[in-house]
């Protein structure tokens, strides 16, 4: 039995964010009616690269049901307050304020479903000055300051994926599962609220305390690591570039001695601690690079794998699949074709993660879920 099996997700859902977060409820179990318009949740058009079908779309949709429904029109709303008189779970990211406008509001909801558990999902937040400001993932990485710490020195950069979407996604799942406790003990369901700003801007929250407190924000530093070194990347013998991790003086020891094969490294002044060799990193790296030219990448991995030390080959996103942790889940498209892709991250004993879901139709469940719900 998987761990929210019987309860009943409302999500009013586009994109990435809240999505993320119904799929999550899905893979443990709940059941998802996703409520679309008519031309369906826009991220069905985002790419054709699922086998003819969004990658996004395909990606966060496995086993929801799909209910076309305008809740703006009376029969579109009395359809939705039905069903919503019987959810666990409302999952929403319209527009800050568009659902109390349509007569959903947080006090209507709960006097007809006093256990409902409301989850919005925003921008910028539901309140304040800049909540109506349109939100997308590259715009908030760059207003929380997400880029200005990202890329190489020479060329700014966004985050290569959607880590905002993801990040809020993820965020309002585990909210949502702290809420189903709460409820478990208090027996009121409770409205929480989630923004994709919060969200980056709580991971820049080191780069913040060194620009409010210390000597600035760390500026970006490509595959180096601003405060650690050496932490970054290395040519070898055969032109690829291997990435190495110290973490201590132990393990600078060990890099020198056992990997590289070199006591002068290790007996150099100028390294002798991380700050100096952070002071001293161009030369550090040079000194660091005649070495591991003398090895193939491979040969060079062996001897950091032998010597302990943290390392990590330079992977293009076609290396994923031959992997040696990566694990693979079938997953399907609105037609029915199997992909093989990332497995959910959470595995269970039961193998109860490995079920094959597909994305849905648009409004596939349309008449089923409208009769199932039909005034009584």
């Amino acid at each position: 039995m998987k761990p929210l099996e019987g309860l009943l997700v409302v999500a009013i859902e586009q994109a990435v964010a809240a999505p993320l977060c119904s799929a999550r409820l899905v893979q443990a179990g709940a059941r998802v009616i996703k409520i679309e318009r008519q031309e369906g949740d826009f991220a069905r058009g985002y790419d054709k690269a699922a086998k003819g079908e969004s990658s996004y779309f395909t990606w966060l949709n496995q086993g929801k049901q799909s209910l076309c429904l305008d809740f703006k029109s009376d029969e579109g709303a009395a359809l939705l307050w039905r069903i919503l008189k019987k959810a666990d779970v409302l999952i929403q990211n319209l527009s800050p304020g568009a659902l109390s406008r349509a007569g959903f509001s947080t006090q209507a909801l709960h006097t007809v479903n006093p256990k409902l558990i409301i989850c919005n999902i925003s921008g910028y937040g539901m309140e304040g000055e800049v909540a109506q400001k349109p939100a997308y993932d590259l715009l908030v990485q760059a207003e929380s300051g997400l880029i200005s710490v990202s890329g190489s020195p020479e060329a700014k950069g966004r985050i290569g994926v959607s880590v905002c979407d993801i990040g809020a996604g993820l965020t309002a799942y585990s909210a949502v599962l702290e809420a189903i406790l709460k409820r478990s003990i208090t027996g009121k369901g409770d409205e929480i609220s989630i923004s994709l700003f919060d969200v980056a801007a709580d991971w820049m929250a080191v780069p913040f305390i060194h620009a409010e407190y210390g000597e600035g924000a760390p500026k970006p530093v490509g595959l180096r690591h601003p405060s650690i070194a050496p932490y970054g990347a290395f040519e070898c013998s055969d032109g690829k570039l291997v990435l190495i991790s110290i973490q201590n003086e132990r393990e600078w020891e060990r890099l020198c001695k056992k990997a590289l094969g070199s006591e002068a490294l290790f007996e150099n002044e100028k390294y002798t601690s991380n700050n100096l060799r952070v002071s001293n990193r161009e030369q550090l790296e040079s000194d660091i690079s005649v070495l591991t030219g003398k090895f193939t990448s491979a040969v060079l991995q062996s001897k950091l794998q032998e010597a302990g030390i943290a390392y990590g080959a330079l992977n293009e996103a076609s290396d994923l699949a031959s992997h040696k942790a990566f694990s693979q889940a079938e997953f399907r498209n609105a037609k029915g074709e199997s992909l093989m892709l990332s497995a959910p991250p959470v595995k269970w004993s039961d193998g109860k993660d490995k079920d094959v879901m597909r994305s849905p139709k648009i409004g596939e469940h349309t008449e089923s879920i409208t009769e199932e719900f039909s005034a009584s």
